[in-house]
């Protein structure tokens, strides 16, 4: 498609409207049951609609979007798919060699990665420290504080982003999620089952110690109905003030998100492999279609070259992760890494 062709997307539909409402209804790959999200404490989440209809969370709005991240990433090359390349990210190097170590796409707090503004190279860390001069009093811009994160990583301005380090603009620079989905399962029933993890050099072994048959249960579920849902907030969304070009660009890039994550990212655990159970539907505003993925995808590239006046050439920041040294006091000090901030934080529920 050239950069003078319509494009697939009727974005004169949206112009007027706050969101953008879509769902789809799923169902199990193979047979009914299914496997929802766990949670410390609590395991799945059941709860109860007025009417007593008996719901439960399949997947929450976390962990949705974590997988619309991976629907845009080559796992095998450690890139952007093909026809995204060229949209900015942040890349972490393997210190002492030009591995990659991890990005802000993938990252549980994206951009604010301790991997990315923690290490001792502090290239990326001043570089965003000067582009949010002049933010450290008064209201945050939210226009300037959108550009500089499409600057360097649109994804990030899609999933949203915290920027909580003090010294940079008094940790307060922060994009709510514009693009947020979830899926949920109604008219719910349990399906016990169980299993055993057989010994067969010592059956009567130690169990505690993990010898031995141990015996466990297991409960899935059934439901009469499982959705999907996804909002993408396009009031926020023209608040940012970016160019229209780079509005459209996070629209489509959006789109094509959610239509890879519906066609191959549905696996979302071993025992809940769902897949589509008709299309994907917008149900507001009135009469929007969604595009298919093929021509998503189209419509992202022809956008990303257009748009690369407001990126960084080359696109891909990179930065050295080198583990700064703790000393008397904790202090930083060669010969000595510091604790991650955020360890523990990451995983399929993370924000």
């Amino acid at each position: 498609m050239s950069e003078t062709q319509a494009s697939c997307i009727e974005y004169d539909k949206l112009n007027d409207a706050p969101r953008l409402l879509m769902e789809a209804a799923l169902k199990p790959l193979q047979g009914h049951r299914f496997q929802p999200t766990g949670f410390a404490d609590l395991g799945p989440a059941r709860y109860t609609l007025p009417d007593g209809t008996e719901m439960l969370l399949v997947e929450s709005v976390q962990s949705v979007a974590n997988r619309m991240e991976l629907a845009c990433w080559d796992q095998a090359n450690d890139d952007l798919i093909g026809e995204l390349r060229g949209l900015p990210y942040i890349r972490v190097k393997k210190s002492g060699d030009n591995g990659s170590l991890t990005n802000s796409v993938l990252e549980a707090h994206r951009i604010n990665s301790p991997y990315i503004l923690e290490g001792a190279d502090k290239s990326v860390f001043e570089k965003l420290q000067q582009d949010a001069a002049g933010m450290q009093t008064g209201p945050v811009d939210m226009r300037k504080l959108a550009g500089l994160i499409l600057k360097y990583d649109p994804n990030a301005v899609i999933h949203g982003v915290f920027l909580a380090k003090s010294d940079l603009a008094g940790g307060r620079l922060r994009l709510p999620r514009l693009l947020s989905g979830f899926i949920e399962a109604s008219d719910v029933r349990p399906a016990e089952s169980g299993g055993v993890k057989n010994d067969r050099v010592d059956p009567s072994g130690n169990t505690a110690q993990g010898f031995g048959n141990v015996p466990f249960h297991r409960t899935e579920f059934v439901a009469g109905e499982i959705k999907a849902f996804f909002n993408l907030d396009l009031a926020l969304l023209r608040g940012y003030g970016l160019p229209e070009e780079a509005v459209k660009l996070l629209i489509a890039l959006s789109l094509f998100k959610i239509r890879r994550f519906l066609s191959t990212g549905l696996r979302l655990r071993t025992a809940c492999d769902l897949e589509v159970d008709g299309d994907l539907v917008g149900t507001r505003p009135h009469g929007f279609t969604v595009p298919e993925e093929n021509a998503l995808l189209t419509e992202c590239t022809r956008l990303i070259r257009i748009c690369k006046p407001h990126f960084p050439d080359p696109p891909i920041t990179e930065v050295e992760w080198k583990p700064k040294k703790s000393g008397k006091g904790g202090k930083a000090q060669e010969g000595e890494e510091i604790a991650d901030e955020n360890a523990g934080d990451a995983g399929p529920d993370d924000e």
